[in-house]
């Protein structure tokens, strides 16, 4: 008997290990999506460690920086590096051209550095509506010479391509995600593309946007965009024996539909969601706290491997995004610069629950400019023509993206509106001589004006920073050699439910 109890206790104890160690890789599956698009960015190791401290073990890059790919060398972090849209047409020209862009952006930092590349996102979004066609006839042979130039290179099977697509490339007729297939006027193509990323083993990737969907439409139901469970709860879309609580699965199993009525096995092609998040300001649906409920939600449906109603297996997703953007277009918004979980310095936005028990942890080693503002001085302030019009100088020319209805700033009166147009200023222009001056209505200050949910930011002073230095021959010098061999080789060669 007690032989018995002791191999029932080892049993436990060996199932016990099991489930712990799934729990512990779900977590550690964590990717999200990395912009550089920033005036004073962090340097790229502190990002790194970033990444790290919080366990995010895949990044997606949106084009191959080279500070950001030497400091992933060795990391453990797996990496996708994409190729913007303007270069498709180039990558399309000839074979030769993506061969170099391969060797220089994708080769050299695996062999030098031992960076984790394993996926090239060729293009981003390449066939939204708003592009008007620009990229539909060049991304399909684009993709197609990137994947014969990794092969060639000898990367064929360790570096795998794949086309990041805006979730307007399928469409439902009547709402219901059975309904799904790919858009009528790209329909051929599309196909083409799955096929051809199917047959090399790469994956499809998506962007899947629920804030968009909302803020679209101002009939769209508000639970709706969330997943459930975070409170409130959404009147379900019931589509034959299902019932979506959310608009991510009934967007995501559009696609899943789309698929299987193109003669595609959704269980055996790999899906990758490439984006999806929520942000922070500059829009009335823009607030930490929607922010946190719903990448709550996200993350625990990653940490729990859940799928959707027609695909059990869950897709792999990478967060959009790790950190805001400040010189990014505003296109369609100005909540396009806080899409981040972490400010633009690596501050903790809102608390994010990551698996057992751990929580997001801040950048550290980040070193900022002076503790100084530049605000509208006090005996200016009754001058209003004067320092409105210098304050529309400083936000031509700085990020005043928090400003305005909806934003985190909303409260401010448009004296309070001036002083932080200049201090947005006076950070971007790094506090240089001059840069508070404004016909002499600015004032610099050491005490903090920032208000409430306003912060008035401090720079980060890029100077301080250690910069990593480019290897032998990566330098701008290779940067042009690129640009002018590619350049010769061109020569010759959201479902909205309703």
């Amino acid at each position: 008997m007690g032989r018995h109890d002791t191999n029932q206790k080892f049993i436990f104890f060996c199932l016990s290990i099991l489930l712990f160690h799934n729990v512990l890789k779900n977590v550690d599956g964590l990717a999200c999506n990395w912009g550089t698009q920033a005036s004073h960015p962090m340097p790229p190791n502190i990002v790194v460690k970033l990444l790290r401290d919080n366990r995010f073990n895949k990044v997606k890059l949106f084009e191959a920086d080279p500070g950001a790919l030497r400091a992933l060398g060795k990391s453990g972090i797996q990496v996708m590096v994409g190729i913007p849209n303007d270069l498709l047409a180039t990558m399309a020209s000839t074979v030769t051209a993506a061969e170099l862009w391969v060797q220089q952006n994708v080769s050299q930092y695996i062999s030098k550095f031992g960076t984790d590349i394993r996926y090239v996102a060729v293009g981003n979004e390449p066939f939204l509506k708003t592009y008007k066609d620009r990229f539909v006839r060049s991304t399909y042979p684009a993709l197609q010479n990137v994947q014969a130039a990794l092969v060639k290179a000898g990367l064929g099977r360790q570096v795998k391509v794949t086309v990041p697509l805006n979730a307007d490339v399928y469409e439902s007729g009547d709402g219901l995600p059975s309904s799904g297939d790919f858009r009528s006027d790209i329909k051929t193509l599309m196909v083409s593309i799955v096929r051809f990323l199917a047959d090399s083993v790469s994956p499809i990737t998506f962007n899947i946007y629920p804030f968009l969907s909302l803020n679209a439409d101002p009939n769209f139901p508000r639970e709706y965009a969330f997943f459930p469970g975070g409170g409130g709860g959404a009147k379900p879309v019931v589509d034959g024996s299902i019932s979506y609580t959310n608009v991510f699965d009934a967007n995501f199993d559009t696609l899943v539909s789309a698929l299987e009525k193109n003669g595609f096995d959704p269980n055996k092609v790999e899906i990758i969601v490439g984006e999806v998040g929520w942000p922070t300001d500059g829009d009335s649906n823009a607030n930490p706290a929607m922010a946190q409920r719903f990448n709550q939600g996200l993350l625990n449906r990653i940490i729990q491997g859940q799928g959707t109603p027609r695909r059990k297996t869950a897709p792999e997703v990478f967060i959009f995004s790790l950190v805001d953007e400040d010189i990014k277009s505003i296109d369609p918004g100005k909540f396009e610069r806080h899409w981040g979980i972490f400010s633009y310095d690596g501050a903790v936005k809102y608390p994010l629950t990551l698996g057992n028990g751990r929580q997001l942890v801040p950048a550290k080693g980040v070193r900022y400019q002076a503790r100084e503002w530049c605000v509208l001085s006090p005996q200016a302030a009754g001058n209003g023509a004067t320092w409105k019009q210098s304050a529309d100088y400083a936000c031509q020319l700085a990020d005043c993206t928090s400003l305005g209805p909806g934003s985190s700033c909303a409260a401010l009166d448009a004296v309070a509106n001036a002083s932080y147009a200049f201090n947005m200023y006076f950070q971007k222009m790094d506090h240089r001589r001059g840069s508070c001056v404004f016909n002499n209505l600015g004032v610099v200050t050491k005490i903090d004006p920032s208000s409430g949910s306003c912060r008035f930011p401090i720079e980060i002073d890029t100077s301080r920073h250690e910069k990593l230095r480019p290897p032998p021959g990566s330098s701008g010098a290779s940067e042009v050699k690129w640009r002018t061999v590619a350049a010769a080789a061109m020569a010759v060669g959201c479902v909205v439910f309703n």
